[in-house]
């Protein structure tokens, strides 16, 4: 499975070159490719083929792969810690929160603006997640502890505050009301090895953390008390993986919107196929979500005819939900949910 699904992202990322307005043969692309990562000399390749190649597909490839591995890689780890099924990012309140802050920042005006290089959405929509985390943390505290049942109800509480909020925003301000949903929608037009490097160091951050715990989660999946007399902290080693699996979801929805269905089906396949032992579980979920996330945004590209692009989170709920629904039947006709 590892081997099929690492051979799988690799020629993905070959063969999602292909797509765009401009015709570029297969020899074309992957010279391109390889050129631009030094592994071979191409003096005769077009120059037009290697920028929009370089600098315009494969920035775009290698960030939905990313943030498609990053929000499989959250969902794994909040069904892990939350011990439910249907847990994804969007159950915590990170996405309602990093969407509220990118919508608050288009409501101001402050979408063309930059801050050290960088777009002021992608800035606020990462402290919107960031602090959606910490109100969700703080809500779910109950006599100093830190409980799964709670976080799960602090976390709707919280998402369905921030949606009345945008909702609000978008009422006062109609101007900004395509925007807001546009980036609501998740997209991945316009963006470019910027936004690669932005969101990197999170992303980074977040999976090391995630997988320095990967045991524990384990542990933590079997419930509290079996974990306690195993000697995990349980409330401490919770809180990290939230964390961790938060600053995944708020570094992939900072640069791409509110995207759907990724970390919520993407760990059921994994799970039906190799178990639920989570440090494979996380690896491969991470790569089947990026090669599904990364056709989802080519498939949103070339749907339409006269050239425009669907908005890549109504690709992955379209595919994503009836398929979902379909497993979620399945899975509770056998009494597994």
């Amino acid at each position: 499975m590892l081997a099929f699904l690492f051979a799988g992202s690799i020629l993905s990322i070959f063969a999602a070159g292909l797509f765009g307005r401009l015709d570029i043969p297969l020899w074309g692309v992957c010279k391109s490719i390889l050129s631009g990562v030094g592994l071979m000399d191409a003096p005769d390749l077009d120059s037009t083929w290697r920028v929009v190649v370089l600098n315009i597909r494969l920035s775009r490839i290698c960030l939905s792969f990313m943030v498609g591995m990053a929000l499989a890689v959250a969902g794994t780890v909040f069904q892990g810690i939350l011990r439910n099924p249907l847990a994804d990012p969007f159950t915590i309140g990170v996405s309602t929160g990093a969407a509220f802050g990118a919508s608050l920042a288009l409501f101001f005006g402050l979408g063309a603006r930059q801050l050290m290089g960088f777009g002021l959405i992608p800035l606020a929509s990462l402290v919107g997640a960031v602090a959606s985390l910490f109100a969700v943390i703080s809500l779910a505290r109950i006599n100093g502890q830190l409980r799964r049942e709670t976080m799960v109800l602090a976390g709707i509480v919280v998402a369905t505050f921030l949606s009345a909020l945008i909702s609000l925003i978008k009422s006062l301000d109609e101007e900004s009301v395509a925007s807001i949903v546009f980036w609501v929608m998740g997209s991945f037009q316009g963006r470019g090895w910027h936004h690669v490097g932005f969101a990197m160091p999170y992303m980074v951050a977040g999976l090391v953390m995630i997988w320095v715990y990967s045991r524990e989660l384990d542990i933590l999946s079997m419930g509290d008390t079996q974990a306690k007399q195993m000697g995990v902290h349980t409330e401490k080693v919770r809180l990290r993986l939230m964390i961790g699996a938060s600053l995944l979801t708020a570094a992939a929805v900072s640069v791409s919107g509110v995207i759907g269905f990724i970390g919520l089906v993407m760990p059921h396949l994994i799970r039906m196929t190799v178990g639920a032992e989570h440090r494979r579980l996380l690896v491969l979920s991470g790569l089947l979500g990026g090669v599904a996330l990364l056709w989802s945004d080519v498939l949103a590209r070339i749907l339409l005819p006269g050239g425009e692009e669907l908005p890549v989170g109504v690709v992955t709920a379209l595919m994503g939900g009836p398929f979902f629904c379909f497993l979620l039947k399945r899975r509770g006709a056998a009494g597994k949910l």
